[in-house]
């Protein structure tokens, strides 16, 4: 009796261990849960705090008289010499006639971004009979302007230690009573290229270069992925010779991507000759990239597929052919499109492997084909990151916030992708 109650005893008391000892790894795993959602909860704090002024833009109204004293005779013919930066210092000026020295008119001037002149000129060119009439037109401000109305720059300062000086805050105050300024949403943001202004910079040249680089992506590497996958799988003989492929692909996948542009650099650029810093050479590095990704799914997907339908497509009669064509490959193509997604995804977020081809060049123009030069959306975060205005702080937050939605949209379409055309046996 005594013996059953010690080894009871005993019993109960492992029990005991094993409870205390699951209830802390399931608390340590609430405590590491929490941690993790509280550190992305502030970046996405800071994130969103910081990026979402970049959507909007502040803007002044001006009535601006297309005048042809301004602009020169034959001004809507010869475009290229006439003055639209001086029909926006003197709409200016007749907002402000009490201004009337040289150097209070060249702060005033500093008030509206360089962008209305080419603003201003693209109206004309739009409409030519515009030409000696007045209108009144919401032109951009200056990075300046538009940092103090966003509340970036403390007007209690001394004035040294600001770059706006106190008659420029005077005047942008006798703007805003006068409703003369005001933010709106910022559209070039989303339809202008890079540029040294920041009130001027845009991501869509970025985003195309990122574009034709994924379409050069998937169109090389989810066909060489996949008959890659079903030919290690399905076709090749188990040697020596397919372990070493195995393994290599494996350790291609781990290989930082750096490695690979080194690798388009040396191939691509300096051996093929292709043009530097254009969306085929990303493209065609991002493919090596993607490579191992695509082809590593694919295979796990064409594992999944029961050995039984193999089996019975064989026991009808069924080619090897066929049997792959016909009964694996449309069971696991659903796994195969997840990885290509997801790969695709990995490589748009790549930054490295572009720095090393040249696409980290100041490119202004949309790029509008493959072989243009152009930057990525990464790099362009990049860029924007190291330069000094306080402007381009927000837009890199703001591009990185559209980075974020892609990715998010592209992962989101791997998950719908999976759950719409997997099929259950």
């Amino acid at each position: 009796m005594n013996g059953l109650a010690t080894t009871r005893e005993k019993v109960e008391a492992g029990l005991r261990r094993r409870r205390r000892t699951e209830r802390v790894f399931r608390l340590t795993g609430i405590l590491a849960t929490t941690v993790g959602v509280l550190f992305l909860g502030v970046f996405f704090a800071d994130l969103i705090g910081k990026g979402s002024s970049a959507f909007f833009q502040t803007f002044i109204q001006l009535d601006v008289e297309f005048s042809e004293d301004i602009l020169g005779p034959g001004s809507t013919v010869d475009l290229e010499y006439a003055d639209f930066d001086g029909l926006a210092r003197s709409a200016l000026r007749r907002a402000f006639p009490e201004v009337t020295s040289r150097g209070e008119r060249r702060e005033l001037n500093r008030l509206v971004s360089v962008g209305a002149g080419y603003q201003l000129r693209d109206m004309l060119v739009a409409d030519p009979a515009l030409l000696g009439a007045r209108r009144s037109v919401w032109v951009p401000a200056s990075s300046t302007v538009d940092m103090f109305m966003k509340g970036n720059i403390d007007p209690a300062l001394d004035e040294a230690l600001r770059p706006l000086s106190d008659p420029q805050i005077g005047w942008i105050k006798g703007l805003q009573d006068r409703g003369r300024i005001a933010k709106h949403f910022n559209r070039a943001l989303f339809t202008n290229g890079d540029s040294r202004e920041p009130e001027l910079a845009g991501i869509r040249g970025a985003l195309m270069g990122s574009f034709y680089m994924l379409v050069v992506t998937v169109l090389l590497a989810f066909p060489i992925g996949v008959a890659a996958a079903i030919y290690l799988e399905e076709f090749a003989p188990r040697s020596r010779w397919s372990d070493l492929i195995e393994v290599n692909i494996n350790n291609l996948a781990a290989v930082p991507s750096i490695v690979f542009g080194l690798l388009g650099l040396a191939v691509f650029i300096n051996w093929a000759a292709l043009p530097r810093s254009a969306p085929l050479v990303g493209g065609l590095v991002l493919s090596l990239l993607t490579l191992p990704v695509i082809i590593i799914a694919s295979r796990a997907a064409i594992k999944a597929v029961p050995p039984s339908i193999r089996e019975a497509a064989l026991g009808i009669g069924a080619s090897q052919m066929q049997v792959v064509f016909h009964h694996v490959m449309p069971l696991a193509m659903p796994g195969m499109l997840t990885g290509t997604i997801i790969g695709m995804s990995r490589a748009l977020g790549e930054s490295a492997p572009l720095l090393m081809i040249g696409m980290v060049a100041f490119i202004v123009d949309v790029p509008g084909g493959f072989s243009d030069p152009a930057t990525a959306l990464p790099v362009q975060i990049y860029l924007w990151a190291d330069s000094p205005e306080r402007a381009f702080a927000e837009r890199t937050s703001a591009a990185i916030m559209v980075l974020l939605g892609f990715l998010l949209l592209m992962n989101l379409t791997a998950v719908i992708v999976r759950k719409r055309m997997e099929r259950k046996w």
